[in-house]
């Protein structure tokens, strides 16, 4: 498929985005999170600031943008209209909990019930986002188990990282934010392993002969090409990147997305203390080391999946 960069940045910054709402939200009750007026506003700030990024984005893959608010009236069916209904519902708790927290603090408990509201309503909408993909049967290489878990996870983890950023640069941090940043890169890093090695070594059902009902027959090759030039078709769901450059591609995000933020993180962590600044410099780079890696994971992501329809312009299987 073609990696459309308003969509890589949608899945990116919104993932980001939910995930440092849902564990702010989650943490913050608990008192788990700083609880100074300073980090809630930079917390709520970044993470609404980056969902809204990442929203504004989407809507520029469309071919009439204006048409947009459209896609709200499909949440019966489509859950591109689910995560459109369930992105705008969850800006309501999310600024509840932000004005909340401005005027009675953070573990009040109508500020408390506002965070686990906006938490519930970023886990939704994160995981409408992976179904979108997820429910796409055409492309194996989405729908399967891995993609919903790696989603959250990946959301979490660079949620978490900037979590970690902001604790240090707001004096609260604990060393259970670094403990979670960890915890959440690991298993990040652990689906997207299981991922990749899924779409390596599991082959998809469709093939020409299952295409065209023909297999019976024996082995179905293409005669003469559907079209003489590309067409919408090769551009948008054709796109084929070359085996060499997704190896090295996948290196890179594993290093950038997920070694340096976890090593960067342990780094922040026994600076923490002696070198307050030094310290906060080194978790902000880890969250944008980390930001930036799964950037490159999400192009992947879309790089390398396959559409049944390149088997009519032949393609060997999808």
């Amino acid at each position: 498929m073609h990696p459309a960069l308003s969509v890589i940045v949608f899945t990116t910054a919104s993932g980001a985005g939910y995930g440092l709402l849902a564990l702010t939200g989650l943490l913050a009750p608990f008192g788990l999170v700083p609880g100074n007026r300073l980090f809630g506003a930079l917390a709520l700030v970044l993470a609404l600031g980056l969902v809204t990024l990442g929203l504004l984005s989407s809507t520029l893959h469309l071919g009439r943008p204006e048409r947009a608010w459209r896609a709200f009236s499909q949440w019966r069916s489509s859950w591109l209209s689910r995560e459109g209904v369930a992105a705008v519902a969850t800006y309501v708790p999310a600024g509840l909990f932000a004005l909340l927290w401005a005027g009675f603090g953070s573990t009040g408990p109508a500020t408390a019930a506002a965070g686990l509201l906006a938490a519930a309503g970023a886990i939704v909408t994160v995981i409408c986002t992976a179904m979108i993909y997820r429910s796409l049967k055409p492309i194996q290489r989405w729908c399967n188990g891995w993609t919903v878990p790696t989603y959250l996870a990946l959301s979490a983890m660079t949620g978490a990282l900037w979590l970690a950023a902001l604790a240090m640069l707001t004096g609260g941090f604990r060393p259970l934010h670094a403990a979670l940043a960890l915890v959440a890169t690991a298993a990040a890093a652990a689906l997207k392993f299981g991922y990749w090695r899924f779409i390596d070594t599991t082959r998809s059902v469709s093939t020409p002969e299952t295409a065209t009902g023909l297999g019976g027959l024996g082995k179905v090759r293409l005669l003469d090409p559907p079209h003489t030039e590309d067409n919408y078709l090769l551009k948008e769901m054709g796109y084929r990147v070359a085996r060499k450059h997704a190896a090295k591609l996948r290196r890179l995000a594993l290093l950038l997305g997920f070694a340096a933020p976890a090593v960067l993180t342990l780094a922040a962590a026994a600076l923490f203390g002696s070198h307050g600044w030094a310290a906060t410099v080194v978790q902000l780079a880890a969250a944008l080391l980390g930001t930036l890696g799964i950037l490159i994971e999400r192009w992947l992501f879309f790089a390398e999946a396959k559409h049944t329809v390149t088997l009519y312009y032949g393609a060997a299987s999808a």
